[in-house]
């Protein structure tokens, strides 16, 4: 082997191994400088096929000319020239970064870019390499600052938009279908987690699916909302889309749904609790059985709003209540089947009390249990109202309490109590906080 060609491959060995090396790849199209645009924020959520042109229009329009940024964990520069030129929105910059590892959350090029984009839109793919390589990053950090300070728009297809909501599927085991969801809802393919990860406005409380044209999904969604309302105390909501559809949502909280209907029967589906009923707690929702969440087949109230392409159909999200072009639907879960059947608008005007579950004033909230389920080795904690005066106490399922987290006043600066699990057996535990003369609670499930 000459001297020159050895040389070579050496060269090569070494690009090859600088590459493998590299924890993500960066692709730009457009202009280098920094637009400072002011973006008009809000949040675009695609049901996982080919992207709908003009709900994108929707979101490069709130980017307001500004740089957008495409973060994802496989794939190339495909969405470059569709969002630079090909739907005829002018933007300063379109940027794809493929994070090839967890590396990738400390490198600072890509925290520059998050700070500099007027728009985040992520891609599809693996929802786990998403959750396992930027929660509790710079990453989840930096898209959440953009959000609460810099109003960025913020969207996501597929695996992007199932990490869109305040609670979220991670796949962390693989996906799981409907069968295997309502057979055992604590399956260990029934991933759903609550851990602090993206801060999206009037999805602090949703749990997102999509690709619902497939049968598999509907039934695992309603199991991943049985799961969220039995181990957290949250009465969750559930958004998802068909394949071709598109949920955008304005800073209003407006939804407007995109898609190609009557062409097509594409549409998004809303999803809540019955607030009619004294008790919407499912009937069974425990490890190893079935799930059963029936209550005379009203145990769901479902709003289907079709997607249109002028994006006319909307649904607000401010009450949950008030659609137009949708259509009510009765879902429920019995003998592993979900049911659906005919509405009529869902009214909580009338509803008065507090039941686990339902939302209340914020000076005495449980906001949110995480990680849930744990294990003694990583401890829980409860984000509850800073300056809170009131008790924190734990129950198990026989109703004796077996702590006292604290009694009398939360320092202001406080707003967080954390709970050591490590004398207690494995069990569902209640968390009740009385403050100002009502009380709040939420579930923790402690596995060891």
């Amino acid at each position: 082997m000459s001297k020159v060609l050895l040389f070579m491959l050496l060269v090569l060995s070494a690009c090859v191994s600088s590459a493998r090396a590299q924890s993500y790849t960066s692709y730009f199209t457009g202009l280098p400088f920094d637009s400072h645009a002011q973006p008009a924020g809000g949040v675009c959520m695609m049901g996982g096929a080919t992207e709908h042109d003009e709900a994108m229009r929707w979101f490069l329009r709130r980017a307001q000319g500004g740089d957008i940024l495409v973060l994802r964990a496989s794939g190339a520069d495909g969405y470059n020239d569709y969002l630079y030129s090909e739907l005829g929105i002018d933007v300063n910059s379109v940027e794809t970064i493929v994070c090839h590892n967890a590396n990738a959350a400390n490198e600072p090029y890509i925290h520059n870019r998050i700070a500099n984009a007027e728009g985040i839109w992520f891609a599809g793919g693996d929802q786990w390499d998403y959750v396992s390589f930027w929660r509790d990053t710079p990453i989840d950090s930096l898209v959440n600052v953009a959000l609460a300070v810099r109003n960025v728009v913020v969207g996501g297809t597929s695996a992007g938009m199932a990490i869109l909501g305040g609670f979220y599927f991670t796949a962390q085991n693989g996906t799981v279908t409907s069968e295997e969801a309502l057979a055992n809802p604590y399956n260990t393919l029934v991933t759903v987690d609550s851990t602090h990860f993206l801060e999206v406005t009037y999805l602090e409380d949703v749990v997102t699916d999509t690709h619902y044209d497939n049968p598999v999904r509907k039934g695992r969604h309603v199991a991943f909302l049985a799961r969220v309302l039995t181990d957290y105390g949250v009465d969750p909501k559930g958004i998802a889309c068909n394949e071709y559809t598109a949920v955008c949502i304005n800073d209003s909280g407006l939804a407007r749904v995109y898609g190609d209907y009557p062409n097509y029967q594409e549409a998004a589906f809303f999803i809540q609790t019955n607030c009619e009923l004294a008790d919407f707690q499912p009937e069974s929702c425990t490890p190893g059985q079935p799930l059963e969440w029936n209550h005379d087949e009203a145990a769901l109230r479902v709003c289907k709003v079709w997607g249109t392409n002028d994006g006319a159909n909307t649904f607000d999200l401010n009450d949950w209540e008030i659609d137009h072009g949708g259509v009510w639907e009765n879902w429920s879960v019995s003998d592993e089947v979900l049911n659906e059947t005919a509405g009529t608008q869902v009214n909580c005007d009338s509803v008065s009390g507090v039941t686990l579950g339902t939302t209340l004033p914020q000076s005495i909230q449980v906001v949110k249990a995480y990680p849930n389920p744990f294990n003694p080795s990583t401890t829980i904690r409860f984000e509850i109202a800073r300056g809170t005066f009131g008790r924190l106490m734990v129950y198990d399922v026989q109703g004796r309490q077996v702590a006292v987290l604290f009694d009398g006043h939360l320092n202001s600066g406080q707003h967080e109590v954390v709970w050591d699990g490590s004398p207690y057996s494995s069990g569902i535990y209640l968390i009740e906080l009385v403050a100002g003369g009502q009380r709040s609670a939420t579930k923790a499930l402690l596995l060891k």
